[in-house]
């Protein structure tokens, strides 16, 4: 059975000791009720790898002794998923543990003209995602910007291949023939009104191309999600 896995976000070299978080130490004290000297992975999500072991315990605290260090390599390739932020959070919350169980490298939430929402909870969301990593047992986390309003993302956005994926009569690419190539992936998900025909004109003239997902209108996160797989499993 392999050990079990926990992010800290600062970890020491092999000899040093690290506490872990109120939130891990209750978890390796009350439910998986480990004992001195039990064994545990851990990762800064940085790409580093840490065997450690339980050197004591306190009554909110864990403190973990570090015994060896391994280097993870980085995804070979950035895959991006800015995606608008939705009226129910509960969704786009969902959507952040898949896409990061799937593999997606950098995650932009956005502000779009129709998005109904703009409630961001970070603290919140961080601890989504490095959920998700541990329980993928990845050790890259992905790093997610603030929100940020579309119009002012798209001008710098990047990546060598970028996408916007909207429901809108045009011509346009099905993302599952096109995924298959080269380069850092971009791809923007609009929100449940769609992108405006604005936006959309603007994301073409920086050299993004539109794609479909598909012949159904998709939910956004569900749409995000279509796209965080074909990207992941290219």
């Amino acid at each position: 059975m392999p050990f079990p896995f926990f992010y800290s976000e600062e970890i020491v070299p092999p000899g040093g000791i690290v506490t872990l978080d109120e939130t891990a130490s209750k978890h390796v004290m009350q439910v998986l009720r480990m004992k001195k000297d039990d064994q545990m992975y851990l990762t800064d999500g940085k790409g580093k790898k840490f065997i450690g072991s339980v050197h004591s315990m306190g009554r909110r605290n864990c403190m973990v002794q570090i015994q060896s260090e391994t280097n993870v390599p980085p995804p070979q390739q950035q895959l991006t998923i800015a995606v608008s932020l939705l009226k129910n959070t509960s969704r786009f919350e969902w959507f952040l543990e898949k896409a990061t169980e799937t593999g997606i490298t950098v995650i932009v939430p956005l502000v779009c003209e129709r998005t109904e929402r703009t409630h961001f909870r970070r603290d919140r969301m961080q601890n989504i995602l490095v959920s998700a990593m541990l329980q993928s047992r990845q050790c890259w986390l992905p790093s997610m910007p603030d929100p940020v309003n579309f119009k002012e993302w798209i001008p710098v956005s990047t990546g060598d291949i970028k996408w916007i994926a909207h429901c809108m009569e045009s011509e346009k690419e099905p993302l599952p023939k096109v995924v298959a190539c080269a380069g850092s992936k971009t791809i923007c998900i609009g929100p449940e009104g769609d992108f405006t025909p604005q936006e959309a004109a603007l994301a073409l003239e920086h050299r993004f191309r539109a794609v479909s997902l598909g012949n159904t209108r998709l939910r956004t996160e569900t749409a995000a999600l279509a796209a965080a797989v074909l990207l992941a499993i290219q």
